[in-house]
């Protein structure tokens, strides 16, 4: 028996780096644990039977202020670092429901975008000081039907200035928590966009003006995050909802988007990968098999999925807390002032490293929970253990964008050829590559391409739309 609530929830603490926490912390967790156990779990087996939206598991995290955990305390919130929510992230996903870790990584991510430019936009203060007391629900949707899990390149958005401040255009093909939540941080092209898609800006948007389909929705795992479609058509709103400046889109994404969400949702993938470990140690332990005078648990091949998939999470887990560590030590542990200076994007600077973290802990979950089903045989096969639920939940992990076929190769690519090879926006020619190509063509087939070239030229220098 383990556990502050006197129940046996799998493996023993002995196998958590408690000392990464903070005894607030540590408090924290023993409390969300119990909230997670009696609350969240049971929400989490129907949301996956019925397609439900967890909005009574944020209601019962509001109980506990974490919608507001990184709102810094004068304005209400926890005022807590990123250890504490990879902490709380992978605690949720691991005892409680890895749906609601997910939407609540989002809802993290929406609020640290926020954070970040409360500085030249105070008027969303008012909406960060009320998250826990009014239950308000936030996401992120950054992604785009015509660029898939390429969410940096918005195509099909835009917005454009309006006497009544900006009309914004937004098309997302993954918005988690679509309809759900009750408010959006979407990001556009830029207005006054001139084609350069690496020009994009931020807004906040709220629940009455976005459009979702959720009956649409019918996923393999993570059901209830409701992850569909969203669209914002043309929608008009006051000036001072551009979250920062013009154009602050780019730097929002390397210094907080792309760090939040990778950190946390790594932080979900680890905690399910643990979640199928206990489900795992709790039935090979008791399941006998009286032929043989054995549990399980006694056959050598059972002590060899359990042991190295605890090693395997646990080595995820060190990664993903000292990714938080560094982002702590680097903002003066979550220290929201230090961006008063526009220019301060100290967390962009690992970005790298929040991509290894994301695909390590991605591919962990999917070998991990691949061998617990094993591990448990035929009882795992059947929904009641719970286990089978956690597999479907962490197959998610790999193809959540940025997938991980992206991830492996932006790190093999800036390894090998340096930062400019990575190209976000499709921007820098590939001289190599292009010359290459050229030296293929006869000289019928080169004169062609000149005059299509030339043809192009002249119809850019003088704005003339060129026909498909």
């Amino acid at each position: 028996m383990n556990g502050a609530i006197g129940i046996d929830l799998g493996l023993d603490r002995s196998f958590d780096p408690a000392w990464l926490l903070t005894p607030a912390q540590q408090e924290l967790r023993e409390r969300l644990i119990e909230l997670c156990l009696t609350h969240l779990r049971p929400q989490a087996i129907e949301s996956d039977r019925t397609l439900v939206y967890p909005r009574k598991n944020f209601e019962a995290l509001a109980s506990l202020g974490l919608l507001g955990l990184f709102v810094p305390k004068a304005w209400g919130g926890l005022g807590e670092n990123h250890v504490c929510a990879a902490m709380v992230v992978e605690t949720i996903a691991r005892y409680g429901c890895p749906s609601t870790a997910m939407c609540y990584t989002m809802h993290l991510g929406a609020v640290a975008a926020l954070l970040f430019r409360t500085h030249t936009n105070p008027n969303v203060i008012p909406l960060l000081q009320r998250l826990d007391r009014d239950v308000q629900i936030g996401t992120l949707s950054y992604s785009d039907p015509e660029t898939g899990s390429h969410f940096w390149y918005p195509v099909s958005s835009s917005a454009v200035a309006h006497p009544q401040g900006w009309q914004v255009s937004k098309k997302a093909s993954w918005t988690t928590s679509a309809g759900f939540a009750d408010w959006y941080v979407v990001q556009t092209t830029s207005p006054d966009f001139a084609g350069n898609y690496a020009d994009l800006s931020c807004f906040l948007i709220f629940r009455d003006e976005v459009q979702a389909e959720p009956h649409k929705w019918d996923a393999l795992g993570l059901r209830g995050n409701q992850s569909g479609t969203l669209q914002v058509d043309r929608v008009v709103i006051p000036e001072n909802r551009m979250i920062g400046p013009k154009g602050d889109g780019a730097f929002s994404n390397d210094e907080i988007v792309d760090p939040f969400f990778l950190l946390c949702s790594s932080a979900c993938w680890n905690g399910i990968a643990l979640g199928a470990i206990d489900i795992a140690k709790k039935h090979t332990t008791r399941k006998k098999h009286v032929d043989v005078g054995m549990r399980v648990a006694d056959y050598p091949t059972i002590q060899d999925y359990v042991g190295e998939a605890i090693m395997d999470t646990n080595a995820s887990r060190m990664f993903v807390y000292s990714m938080g560590q560094l982002m702590d030590r680097v903002t003066e542990d979550c220290n929201w002032s230090i961006h008063e200076n526009l220019e301060a994007l100290p967390r962009s600077a690992y970005l790298s490293w929040y991509w290894q973290i994301k695909f390590t802990a991605a591919k962990n979950v999917a070998h991990v929970c691949d061998k617990m089903l094993h591990a448990c045989g035929g009882s795992g096969f059947k929904k009641d253990m719970e286990i089978e639920r956690y597999l479907r939940d962490g197959k998610a992990g790999w193809v959540m964008g940025p997938t991980n076929e992206v991830l492996r190769q932006f790190v093999g690519k800036l390894a090998l050829l340096g930062p400019d090879a990575l190209d976000y926006w499709n921007q820098r020619v590939n001289e190599r590559v292009l010359h290459n190509e050229v030296k293929k063509l006869d000289a019928t087939g080169k004169r062609q391409l000149a005059a299509q070239l030339l043809a192009e030229a002249e119809a850019a220098e003088n704005r003339v739309p060129m026909s498909v």
